[in-house]
Order: structure tokens, then C-alpha cells, then sequence
């Protein structure tokens, strides 16, 4: 099956080397480029692509905005959304985040490690390593000196009180970045059932993906 991208960002230049890289290979297709976010998701509504690599700052309507559309489209619920980014905690990243992205990656990613993150998106997992998840944590939750911390929406508060303590404490655990096997080794639980603990955490909280279940165990104060 063919995995089809499509690129969002405003330098001709960067869309040439990504487009060259992804159709190099034989079971990904770069079926559209957008140079603006209003643009990106036209397109996205148009051809249902399977992956958008999307970068943060463009004109008229920005990645962050443009990924909330995307991700927020019941139509497009089998697109997932990457977000591009020149640094590794710019500040919107973890705004993308809760805008339902899948995660992110530099500009700069090493080719191989930019076909093999389409691979993983379009499989469903989500692209945001533990040590990765931990950096991004830790910097917002130093930002709330100054600012607020984000309040959970209505919907998780709900969906929150449906879970047992234990589902609670792991909800916590995959927010800090733990892995399966590290959350399993942690609570000294077999991986299997560490895994069966996570795979609820996805349906009763109505998560996309695990960078989801990070932002929701941020918003609701479980990560300090």
C-alpha cells in the first residue's frame, strides 16, 4: 500500500528535497504541496492524503491553526499530521501538540529518519520520542511561572473521571514519556498488560495517538 504525503511549507526549496527524498521510495507518494496553511488544508479535504508534513510559520494561516483544522475534520480522521520545525522546543510545538499532530521533526532530520517517521505516522504511532516528550514537558512546565497552565477541555474532565487509579498513574507515566516497557518495568507489570493499560487509555479518552494522551495527561495536572 502506497503512503500518500502531502507537503505544507512556504520554501520551494525545502518542498523540492522532501519531495525528491519521498518519492525516491516505493511505497511513498507526495501527492500535493501546499505553500501556505489555507492552502494545506484544501488540499488535505481534497486528497485525503495518509501523512502532511507541516511547517509551523506560514502566511495566512499558520501550521498550528492549520493542523487544528486538519485534525478537527471527522472527514479526515485517517490523516495524521507532522509538524515541521527549525528548533527542537520552539514554542509552538507543544501547541501543535494539542492541536492533535502526531509530532514533530527538524528540518534538518537526516533523510532515512524522515522516511522512516512517515512510515511510523501513517502506521498510527505516534512520532515523539520519551526523551523527546520529557524535554518538551519539562520546558512548558517551567513557562507556567508565567504563564498559566492550560485548563483540560470539558471532554477530558469527563472522560478522566472514567478511569481507575491505576489507569490514572499510567496516564501519568506515558505524560512524563515512559515507554511500554518502561511503565511496565516502573510498576513491575508484564509489557503486555503495560500495553492493554495504554490501549484503554486511548479508547475511553478518545486519543488519536500516544502524543495525545501526553498533552492530556499535561492539561490535567498529572505531569509536574
Amino acid at each position: 500500500m502506497t503512503i500518500r504525503v502531502l507537503l505544507a511549507d512556504d520554501q520551494t526549496l525545502v518542498r523540492a528535497g522532501f519531495r525528491a527524498l519521498l518519492d525516491s521510495e516505493d511505497d511513498l507518494e507526495v501527492v500535493g504541496e501546499a505553500v501556505d496553511g489555507v492552502s494545506a488544508v484544501d488540499q488535505a479535504r481534497t486528497l485525503r492524503p495518509d501523512v502532511v508534513l507541516m511547517d509551523i510559520r506560514m502566511p495566512r494561516l499558520n501550521g498550528l491553526e492549520a493542523t487544528a483544522a486538519i485534525t478537527g475534520n471527522p472527514d479526515l480522521a485517517g490523516t495524521k499530521v507532522v509538524v515541521l520545525t527549525t528548533f527542537e522546543l520552539d514554542e509552538y510545538v507543544f501547541g501543535a501538540l494539542r492541536a492533535g499532530a502526531s509530532g514533530f521533526l527538524l528540518k534538518d532530520v537526516e533523510p532515512q529518519a524522515l522516511i522512516d517517521a512517515v512510515r511510523v505516522v501513517a502506521d498510527g504511532q505516534a512520532l515523539l520520542a520519551p526523551q523527546v516528550t520529557r524535554r518538551l514537558i519539562e520546558a512548558f512546565v517551567s513557562a507556567e511561572q508565567v504563564a498559566p497552565a492550560p485548563t483540560p477541555a470539558p471532554e477530558h474532565h469527563e472522560r478522566l473521571e472514567t478511569l481507575t487509579p491505576r489507569e490514572v498513574e499510567i496516564l501519568a507515566l506515558v505524560g512524563r514519556g515512559m515507554s511500554n516497557h518502561e511503565i511496565a518495568a516502573h510498576l513491575v507489570l508484564s509489557p503486555l498488560t503495560a500495553k492493554t493499560h495504554v490501549s484503554r487509555l486511548f479508547t475511553k479518552l478518545g486519543a488519536r495517538d500516544r502524543a495525545q494522551l501526553v498533552v492530556i495527561a499535561y492539561e490535567a495536572g498529572l505531569v509536574g
